[in-house]
């Protein structure tokens, strides 16, 4: 099955990334306009790469899931933080219960691997996702769902509120969300582009916020 992985500057952390992903497991990456060589660093490791010049993760995402193959898709970040050795048990979730999506809650296994203040954001958000009957902790740093059914869910937001839209969309439609733990580590390569920074965890704040906002309209626009 496809794994999306968006990239923006990610040579560094990449390589570790494609070879520690499960046997059955492509990657699929969407380079969202690296200038570090990243493209070339994922064919040489035999991943399967396509472009998106629109800025922003959501756009990357969007990219990939238009890219993939198999019914079953993955998302999951290129930076390192997250191991892909827990897609195979999520995968597995999906397909033996009654479940529309899963998704991965963070767990840090060290001290200072979650910024403060981007755990105070994951903690505001959570909690507004939760108030709309939305049963998650985190926002989704990992997921894996039904290729055309994320697709038909409609996202609109190409840049780091795509992930919360995702979940209020599909909330709304009355998908069953079952949340795992997942391992969260330090980096492999350089510093977050949201967590690594508080003018970058603003920024996916001011995101995600919007996200909420479009996320709550009907198809029609109510």
């Amino acid at each position: 099955m496809d794994v999306v992985l968006p990239c923006l500057d990610e040579a560094d952390a990449l390589p570790g990334v494609l070879r520690a992903l499960p046997e059955g497991f492509d990657a699929l990456v969407v380079d969202n306009g690296s200038v570090d060589g990243t493209p070339e660093v994922a064919a040489a490791l035999g991943a399967r790469v396509v472009h998106e010049a629109r800025r922003g993760y959501g756009a990357a995402v969007h990219a990939g899931l238009e890219a993939a193959r198999s019914e079953v898709v993955a998302v999951i970040d290129a930076d390192g933080s997250l191991d892909p050795g827990a897609l195979p048990a999520m995968v597995r979730l999906l397909d033996d219960t009654a479940t529309d999506l899963v998704v991965g809650r963070r767990v840090p296994t060290e001290r200072g691997v979650w910024p403060w203040h981007a755990r105070a954001a994951n903690l505001l958000l959570s909690g507004v996702m939760r108030a709309r009957a939305v049963p998650v902790r985190d926002i989704a740093p990992v997921r894996v769902g039904r290729r055309r059914a994320l697709l038909d869910l409609g996202v609109t937001d190409r840049a780091f509120g795509y992930p919360l839209e995702l979940l209020i969309r599909a909330g709304s439609a009355g998908w069953r969300i079952r949340e795992v733990d997942v391992d969260y580590r330090p980096r492999a390569g350089g510093r977050s582009k949201v967590s690594g920074s508080v003018r970058g965890t603003y920024r996916a704040v001011r995101d995600m916020s919007t996200a909420l906002v479009r996320g709550g309209r009907t198809r029609s626009g109510r």
